[in-house]
Order: structure tokens, then C-alpha cells, then sequence
């Protein structure tokens, strides 16, 4: 059965890879296996090469069974999307505030369950994520009401299919949403908007009416403390009530995993049930006679498991744990604990059964993982050691060991995937969360659900102190030497040969050769990523939505023109895109950065970046009271035509602003803009931030010899002010790519400039449907590829 499992694992994993959904007519071809299966079992007895076949056979039946079971799941998913032909009209739509609403500065978002839509034939999903601002200008100003879960509104919205960058490395929006059962994201509209019932009497609405009241009484008992959100994420899962700086810190120490309902705080809280019902229930023969203690304790287990998931709006990881507890449940009610690795098996089948999508989240690999690690170092282990300790029990010097014993084996055996997928790793973690696990779990987290229900403000506050403790150590812990671990993203077979190399260092003590698995896990570390040849150069127009970050790789060099916007007071795309790409590709620090002009789609990530990597000249043309001056490298320079150098055989020449332009008070910013030439051996890109046709004109009367590039991002991504017939005819481009995001207000890119494009026979590239663009100017010639193609995912949106 376990393998069969598996299988069916493997079969839902391998569905998520698939750039498109096959027909589910396919899966009828699994009668006829089945039908050869049942000849092979029938045959089983005659020998071991039948059985053998049969058991092949079978795994590779649940496979495909597990195959096209998600498919069947995400064409039922998918079909519950916004049709195209309503993205952009305003909707008037009626329905229920289905989740927390989320206050932001000047708005608040929420999910939104739709009843009904006008006009009539318009067809929206069920659920849809809405987010309502107070405005940017005056005419597009609105006030932005107080919402509440379950109340019933009015809104007139436009809505959008669900759309988000894509990036190598980078965040899946798209995936994360349809995981949500997401499917459209949109916004409010001034006119139209009405509150039509404070309450809808429906379980769902009632639970999440619960949890906003007790995140109220979490937010006035603990008016100005700073941990608050903390203990509002332990009590009812809001993890956005957590600030930036305060999962800066978790990621640090390793115990990111602890500061919301996680596995662990659910089946600690569901065990802590379970121990006090089996010692009251062992108080009673009456009840003793009436059912087992172990089978009363296993209910109790279960219910107090499901009671905590409805606290924490049955969020996937919840979700997960309370199936785990379940079958942990339902096996302790039929007396079958006999394998805990079945127990485990059906735990996955039952989670993966509910959630295909679940096979996508880190949080699933990391908790199976550190589930299936415990087994591996503690079965077989502690009742041999029980045997050798004194008495009825281990000594408390052995149980102190067996802790410390399993906090290193998790460390060491999650260490491959979490480098996979944040390349980084704490290593003050088995120190952390030796402290924090028994801390936060037995006594934040039982104080802070106490809290939030009993009327005695005390608790609160003494869940704050104990926080605080923890806070304390945790900052401690993140200002040791080497606390973190970072490095680029591993190749795919390093990880492979880690996780061998860790299972086998993890054996029992008294095998021999243990420390073998050491060499194994070295390629993680040592094998860099690949770099591009000697006179090559790598360039990576970034999808960072309606703004420009191009990052430019040579052989031993690497250089970041512009990085991208600013998405509001605490997200940008440096934190979001560009860090987490550059680390991932094994950039500690830039030689250069370019930041063409003072616009924030061009410049509003760049403060992030100053501050996380050292850069070794910044070439601008800011104004002096920019904020990326504050943190920028002593070494900057205005940019001027004419400067230029030389990296590994790639040339790099700097084509405007004129050094007298900065004397020109009424120069509009966009014609400062620092223009870019790459030239390689096998090709040229030319980066032309926000120039307009006055620059454009400029360019032609002073470097009309200059303009001609292979690749051109388009000036001003696509603007009617920019790209002239003139200046599209001197760079000649064979490949234009239009920096953009998707659905954007200002209609970027102008239908007359991609006609003009078009007209000279230039293949385009949009980022808002292409994602990152990958250029390469190496080897056999240049190489242009969107990562959208490289990386196709049946869940983007067309």
C-alpha cells in the first residue's frame, strides 16, 4: 500500500509540471492495466517474477491514477475562471466579504464571494480577491468604508484573470491563487457601492465573523505592543498581522514555521486534548466501560484539531495537519498503530486527495519531510535506548540528548530543499527552536487561544511577556557569527546526491562509513551556477509589472540597469524580484548600477537593493534629494555619453544623457535617462530607460552610428512620446522587447508604436505575457527566450 502511495504522489507531482492538461479520455486507458493487473495478481503464487510485475504494475496504475485525478481537479478549477471578455468593463457584482479583510495604508483588501452580477449574461467565478483604495487623484477618489467578514455588500468593480510576474526564481503568483480557488483579482470603483446586510447567517461567514472579532479583541487589549501581531497569527492564523522585519527575523533563526498555525501548533494543541481526556476518562469505570480511554482520547484529538483549523480559517497548512491528525485519529480508534510509516502514507493520500495543489507549497515538502526525518532517526532508536535507561523512563540528560539529536537531523535533512527554494538556511536553527518549539507552542500559543476568548486581559499580556523572551533569544541567536547560510539556487542533481548523502549520514550509530554522506551533500555547496564564456554576456529583462530592472552577467562581472517599481510603502521589486533572483543565481554584490532617471517604476526598488548588496559604482541620473543616494556606494557618477568600459570582453558604452544636460532645469527627467549599449561578439542590446522622441532626435544628430542593436527594449516601454520612425530605422532591431505590466492604466504599449515594430520586421517580446526575457549573446549567436515558454505551467493565464 505504501508504495502504491507514493506512486499516486508521484503521479499528482508530475500532473504540476505539465505546460497543459492532457485529455482526461486518456485515463480510460487505464482499464485495460487494470485488467492486466488482475491477470498478474491472479498469477502471483507461481512464482516471484509475477509478483514482482503485479506489484510494478500497480504502482504504476496509482501513478497514473494520481495523474489524472489532479487534471480532472484543475479542469474543474481552471473552468472557474473570469472569462476574457470581462476583463476591463465595470461589473456591478453582489455577494459576501468571504475572508478577513486585510487593511493596508489608503485601502483594504478581501475575498469576495460572488451571489450576483449585472449585467446578467456576465459570468465570474465564484470566488474573486478585491482590493478597494481610497484613490490616487481627485477624480478617482472614493472613501473606503469599514468591512467586515460575512456582511454582504454591493460593489461596482473591474475585474482581471489572475495574472503576476514571472521570474526565474520568483514567487508563482499565479500557482498561488489557484491554489486559493482564486479566479480573478480586481478592484473596487467609485459609484455603486452599498452595504446590504451586516451579517449572513452561514457557517463559513460565522467563523470568519469570529476570528475578526477575536483579532479585535487581540488588536485593543494590546494597543501598542509590538508582538501583538504575533500572538494574533498563534491564536486565529493571520499571518499578514506580522510585520516585514519581525519574518526578516523568523527566517534568520530558522523559525519562520513556529510564528503562525503551523502542523506543530495543531497537534500540540490536539495532543494536549487528548492526554487531559484519557486522564479524565480513566477517572470514570462507568466511562472506562462505556468506551476505551485511547479511543475517547483519539476523538478528543481529532475535534480539538478541527476546532483550531476553524479558528485559523482552515488555511491549507492547517488543512494538511488536521488530515494528518485524522488518520493518526482514525488508526487509534481501529488499533492499527502498528506502522507509523502507514500511518504516514495515508496521511499524504487523504491530503493529496483534498488538495492536489498541495504538492506546490514548500510548507507541504518541508512538514512531510521533517515528519518522515523524525521516523527515520527515532524509531528503532528510542526503544532500544528505553531498554538501556535506568527505570521506567529515559533519564532526563537522554531525553535532553534525543531532542537535540532530532533538531539536528531536521536541520541537516531539510537543508537541501530549503536552499532549493530560499537559498538560505539558518544555522542557529537547532538552537532556536530547541528554545522556541517548547516555548511557543506550550505556552505562547495556549495563552494567547486563552486570551483571546476569556475576558481577563491579563493572559494577553502574559503571552506578550513570554513572546518578548522568545523575541529576545531570537535576536540573540540572528546576531551570532554566520548565523544564516546564503548561497545561488542548487543544481537539481546536487539536491539529489544531498539527500542521499544526509540519509545515509543520519543512520544508526554502529553503521559503518557514515560521514561518506558528507562528500555527497559538497556539490550542493561548492558547484557554481553556470556563467556565461569568456567576450559573453547574459541579459535578463526582468518582469517587475509596469516598470524596467535589467540585470547584465559577464564572465566575472555583473551589472543592474534601473530596478523596477516600488508597490507600496513595504513592497518593491527589489525585495519581491530582484534580490531573490540575484540570489538565487549566485550574485553576492553588483560592479555597477544604472539608474536612468528619478521615476518610481524605474527607480523604486533601488533603496532595497543599496541595502542588501554592495554595489561597486552607481551611475545615475537621480536628482540629489532621491533616497537611493542616501544608501548608494561612495564611488557614483553621473551618467554622461562618452564614459564607458570594458568587462571579460564585452563592451559597455553609456549613449545619453550629455554631461550638459544636467544644467537644463526644465528638462523633463524621462529625456535624462541613461542610455545603454552592450556589444558582445555575437551581438548588441540597447537599454533605453524612458527617453522620448526629443532624445531620440538627439541621439540621431550626435551618435546616429551608435544606434544599431540586435535587441532593443523599447524606450519608455512603448509610449506614443517615444520610438520614431527615425529611431526605430537606426537601431534596426531584430528582437524589441516592451517592458510592461499586464492590463496597465497608461495602455503601455501604444498600438501605433507596435505597428511601427512590426513594420520593420522586429519579433516582440511583451514581459506582461512573455515574463522575464532571457537574452544571450554567447556561442552560436544570440539566443531570446521568454521564460513564460521556458517554464510553461497550465495554470498561466493566456
Amino acid at each position: 500500500m505504501r508504495f502504491n502511495i507514493i506512486g499516486f504522489a508521484l503521479g499528482v507531482c508530475l500532473l504540476q509540471q505539465q505546460p497543459q492538461l492532457p485529455p482526461l479520455a486518456w485515463a480510460l486507458l487505464l482499464a485495460p492495466i487494470l485488467v492486466l493487473w488482475w491477470r498478474l495478481s491472479l498469477r502471483a503464487a507461481d512464482g516471484r517474477g509475477a509478483k514482482l510485475a503485479a506489484m510494478l504494475l500497480a504502482n504504476a496504475m496509482f501513478a497514473a491514477a494520481g495523474y489524472f485525478y489532479a487534471a480532472a481537479w484543475a479542469q474543474w478549477r481552471l473552468a472557474d475562471r473570469l472569462a476574457p471578455q470581462w476583463e476591463g468593463p465595470d461589473l456591478s457584482v453582489t455577494g459576501v466579504v468571504a475572508g478577513l479583510p486585510q487593511p493596508f495604508e489608503r485601502g483594504v483588501r478581501f475575498d469576495f464571494e460572488v451571489e450576483q452580477v449585472e449585467p446578467a449574461e456576465a459570468r465570474l467565478p465564484r470566488r474573486i480577491a478585491l482590493s478597494w483604495y481610497e484613490g490616487g487623484t481627485r477624480e478617482e477618489f472614493q472613501d473606503v468604508a469599514f468591512i467586515r467578514a460575512g456582511e454582504r455588500w454591493r460593489f461596482s468593480v473591474r475585474l482581471r484573470r489572475p495574472h503576476g510576474n514571472a521570474n526565474p526564481h520568483g514567487f508563482d503568483y499565479e500557482s498561488w491563487l489557484m491554489q486559493r480557488a482564486i479566479g480573478a483579482t480586481g478592484y473596487v470603483r467609485p459609484g455603486g457601492t452599498a452595504r446590504l446586510d451586516d451579517l449572513v447567517p452561514r457557517p463559513a461567514y460565522l467563523i470568519e465573523r469570529a476570528r475578526e472579532i477575536l483579532r479585535e479583541r487581540h488588536w485593543d487589549t494590546l494597543s501598542g505592543y509590538p508582538y501583538a501581531g504575533i500572538l494574533i497569527a498563534l491564536a486565529i492564523g493571520d499571518q499578514n498581522a506580522i510585520d516585514a522585519k519581525q519574518w526578516q527575523l523568523f527566517a534568520r533563526t530558522g523559525v519562520s514555521h513556529l510564528m503562525s498555525i503551523s502542523g506543530l501548533h495543531v497537534t500540540m494543541v490536539a495532543s494536549l486534548f487528548a492526554l487531559l481526556v484519557h486522564w479524565l476518562w480513566r477517572r470514570s469505570s462507568a466511562l472506562m466501560l462505556a468506551l476505551p480511554a485511547r479511543k475517547a482520547s483519539a476523538l478528543a484529538m481529532f475535534f480539538a484539531a478541527f476546532a483550531y483549523c476553524l479558528i485559523a480559517g482552515f488555511a491549507v497548512p492547517a488543512q494538511r495537519t488536521l488530515y494528518m491528525v485524522g488518520v493518526v485519529a482514525l488508526a487509534l480508534w481501529a488499533n492499527r498503530m502498528s506502522s507509523v510509516s502507514r500511518v504516514l502514507c495515508l496521511a499524504l493520500a487523504l491530503v493529496l486527495l483534498l488538495d492536489p495543489w498541495a504538492v506546490l507549497a514548500p510548507g507541504f515538502w518541508l512538514s512531510f519531510g521533517a515528519v518522515a526525518v523524525i521516523l527515520y532517526v527515532v524509531t528503532g532508536r528510542l526503544r532500544a535506548r528505553q531498554e538501556l535507561a535506568p527505570g521506567h523512563g529515559l533519564a532526563l540528560r537522554q531525553r535532553l540528548v534525543q531532542w537535540g539529536c532530532v533538531q539536528w537531523a531536521i536541520t541537516l535533512a531539510l537543508a537541501p530543499l530549503l536552499l532549493v527554494w530560499f537559498q538560505q538556511m539558518s544555522l542557529v536553527s537547532p538552537l532556536a527552536n530547541a528554545v522556541a518549539i517548547p516555548l511557543v507552542s506550550l505556552v505562547v500559543t495556549p495563552l494567547a487561544l486563552a486570551g483571546s476568548v476569556l475576558p481577563w486581559d491579563f493572559i494577553l499580556e502574559l503571552a506578550h511577556a513570554a513572546m518578548a523572551v522568545q523575541m529576545w533569544l531570537l535576536e540573540w541567536c540572528a546576531g551570532l557569527p554566520l548565523a544564516v547560510w546564503q548561497q545561488h539556487a542548487p543544481a537539481a542533481w546536487t539536491v539529489a546526491l544531498a539527500l542521499l548523502g544526509t540519509a545515509w549520514m543520519l543512520l544508526p550509530r554502529g553503521v559503518p562509513a557514515r560521514w561518506l554522506g558528507l562528500p555527497l551533500m559538497l556539490p550542493m555547496f561548492a558547484v557554481a551556477p553556470p556563467a556565461p564564456a569568456p567576450g559573453g554576456a547574459w541579459i535578463s529583462v526582468l518582469d517587475v509589472g509596469q516598470g524596467l530592472a535589467v540585470f547584465v552577467q559577464t564572465e566575472r562581472h555583473a551589472l543592474l540597469y534601473d530596478t523596477g517599481p516600488a508597490y507600496g510603502p513595504d513592497a518593491d521589486s527589489g525585495t519581491r524580484v530582484i534580490l531573490p533572483y540575484l540570489r538565487a543565481s549566485g550574485i553576492a554584490g553588483l560592479d555597477a548600477m544604472v539608474l536612468t532617471h528619478d521615476d518610481n517604476d524605474h527607480a523604486g526598488g533601488a533603496v532595497a537593493v543599496l541595502s542588501s548588496l554592495p554595489v561597486g559604482v552607481l551611475y545615475s541620473s537621480l536628482s540629489a534629494s532621491h533616497a537611493a543616494l542616501l544608501v548608494a556606494p561612495a564611488y557614483r557618477l553621473p551618467c554622461a555619453a562618452g564614459q564607458g568600459w570594458d568587462w571579460d570582453g564585452v563592451r559597455f558604452d553609456l549613449l545619453h544623457p550629455t554631461a550638459g544636460s544636467y544644467a537644463v532645469d526644465r528638462l523633463k527627467s524621462n529625456d535624462r535617462s541613461c542610455v545603454l549599449k552592450i556589444s558582445a561578439a555575437r551581438g548588441t542590446v540597447l537599454l533605453t530607460g524612458d527617453i522620448e522622441a526629443r532624445s531620440e532626435e538627439e541621439l540621431l544628430e550626435r551618435a546616429p552610428g551608435e544606434l544599431r542593436a540586435d535587441v532593443l527594449v523599447v524606450p519608455h516601454h512603448g509610449s506614443r512620446t517615444s520610438s520614431t520612425d527615425e529611431f526605430i530605422a537606426a537601431v534596426q532591431p531584430r528582437w524589441a522587447v516592451f517592458p510592461v505590466g499586464y492590463r496597465n492604466r497608461l495602455g503601455h504599449p501604444k498600438e501605433a508604436v507596435v505597428a511601427r515594430y512590426r513594420a520593420v520586421g522586429a519579433q516582440m517580446l511583451r514581459t506582461d505575457s512573455a515574463g522575464a526575457v532571457l537574452v544571450r549573446l554567447e556561442g552560436e549567436g544570440i539566443s531570446v527566450q521568454p521564460y513564460r515558454g521556458l517554464r510553461r505551467r497550465y495554470w498561466y493565464a493566456e
